[in-house]
């Protein structure tokens, strides 16, 4: 699921430079290789009951973060950066909105939305998507 997310925000014509997972994500110390930069995870998955008798059928709300991390230092106050965030934003939500990814049974719709990090002209903003799919017993 997550690599089709991210293979979707990386198509081309795409404002992102590098792309990754949450291991990808935990890898970054200060700042990303490079800018502008966008990570993909689950981050919470929730399951509802049961659906079938004798066997196990379960509907799944995954929520994706999707982080995005830009840098611009041509203006004062991180003005520059928060406008490129917004951009980055604005693509995002234009490739994911609706877009059913890989072993998903919805089509993705967003959540939530948080400044995580302005500093020094690098701006982190996290976007959470929800989307789902169906647990089964395996046999």
């Amino acid at each position: 699921m997550i690599q089709s997310i991210l293979n979707r925000l990386m198509e081309s014509g795409t404002p992102f430079a590098i792309s990754g997972g949450a291991a990808a994500l935990a890898d970054v110390k200060d700042a990303p290789l490079a800018f502008p930069a966008v990570y993909a995870f689950t981050s919470e998955e929730r399951s509802a009951e049961n659906e079938r008798i004798n066997t196990v059928l379960q509907r799944t709300v995954a929520t994706i973060g999707v982080v995005i991390v830009t840098k611009n230092v041509s203006a004062i106050n991180n003005a520059a950066a928060i406008t490129d965030i917004e951009e980055l934003r604005r693509y995002c939500r234009r490739k994911l909105l609706g877009f059913i990814p890989t072993g998903a049974a919805d089509p993705i719709e967003h959540a939530a939305g948080e400044l995580q990090q302005a500093l020094g002209g690098t701006v982190w903003f996290e976007d959470a998507y929800t989307t789902a799919y169906y647990i089964e017993e395996e046999n």
